[in-house]
């Protein structure tokens, strides 16, 4: 959820012409990498590395490289170590895990080879050859988007892996809102920072807040961590990268997630889109409003909190979409 990522595209994303903050933290080079672990993975692979070309889009401070093996083969690399963000390490592992249990006919890439050496965590997909979508939005790239995550529920209804429910991996987070009216009342933080509108109506976030995790029940396998630097467009398909938050729940979960980051950008009509594809894929109105409350909740309490190690750009880009997820609420409740 705006947390640790990568994008596997042909070249750095489009740059934006909003004020939005782009999905890109501080990568760590594949030369950079200690020559034990970058030595294991040339012999798993058969090959040393001739060209590895940083990714820029996503969050982790790891490694995430297009690699040009030397017998001309490619693949797609990524590697994070202990330091700086000690929380990274065990996201590989868990994408590592789902990305080789998705079906075949999943549109991810395929896990080539995963390692461990020296305290590193390797993992080597398939290179694909897309691109991220243009940022801003292009109205038919966000279309061919929305209707790819839809043919993606279908696919994994119901959950073709065990994987913890969205209960289950985001219970402990998605409380903001309440967290967020605990600091008031005990003085740590008069919200002076907080939209009016949020603080007017504080009590019933903090009430619709606790009732998510039973609107997100499903049994669909969600990617958990939908945005544009988790998707690739190629010519002829939609591929979804980035699994670590795969998680069991509602089907349409992941465009409600999405929502704020494509909001915040300040596209036309996006609130509307996102609502009559919501609405056509009969999703409950009050399910997904309540989901959307607690999204906000959490990305603004997280947007004031210090930024995690290694993670410089993070807490802004939650800003940005918490601020967008709190504007599409405002609108979905009618409340004044």
């Amino acid at each position: 959820m705006g947390k640790q990522a990568s994008t596997e595209t042909t070249g750095a994303p489009a740059a934006t012409a909003t004020s939005a903050p782009a999905a890109a933290g501080v990568r760590t080079d594949w030369w950079a990498v200690p020559a034990g672990v970058r030595g294991r993975v040339e012999a798993a692979l058969g090959s040393p590395v001739e060209s590895a070309v940083t990714q820029a889009g996503g969050f982790s401070p790891g490694v995430a490289a297009r690699v040009r093996l030397v017998d001309g083969r490619r693949v797609f690399v990524k590697a994070v170590g202990p330091e700086p963000n000690p929380d990274t390490p065990a996201l590989h592992r868990a994408e590592a895990g789902i990305t080789a249990a998705l079906p075949v006919t999943a549109p991810a890439p395929s896990l080539l080879l995963t390692l461990e050496h020296e305290g590193w965590v390797v993992l080597v997909l398939e290179d694909v050859d897309g691109r991220a979508p243009a940022q801003p939005w292009r109205p038919d790239e966000l279309r061919r988007v929305l209707a790819a995550a839809a043919e993606l529920s279908v696919l994994l209804d119901p959950s073709p892996i065990e994987a913890p429910t969205l209960a289950d991996r985001f219970g402990e987070k998605f409380q903001g809102w309440r967290r967020l009216s605990a600091a008031s009342t005990e003085g740590a933080d008069d919200l002076s920072w907080l939209d009016p509108w949020a603080r007017r109506h504080l009590g019933r976030l903090v009430d619709r807040e606790a009732a998510w995790t039973a609107a997100a029940a499903g049994g669909v396998l969600v990617h958990g961590d939908l945005r544009a630097d988790n998707v690739l467009l190629t010519d002829d398909r939609v591929v979804v990268v980035d699994w670590p938050w795969a998680s069991v729940g509602a089907a349409w979960f992941d465009v409600v997630a999405m929502g704020p980051s494509v909001i915040m950008q300040g596209v036309p009509d996006t609130m509307g889109v996102l609502d009559r594809h919501l609405h056509a894929r009969g999703a409950d109105p009050d399910d997904v409003t309540t989901v959307l409350i607690a999204l906000a909740g959490y990305f603004l309490r997280q947007s004031v909190q210090a930024p995690p190690p290694g993670l410089p750009t993070l807490r802004g880009f939650q800003r940005a979409q918490g601020e967008a997820a709190l504007k599409w609420a405002r609108e979905r409740t009618g409340w004044r």
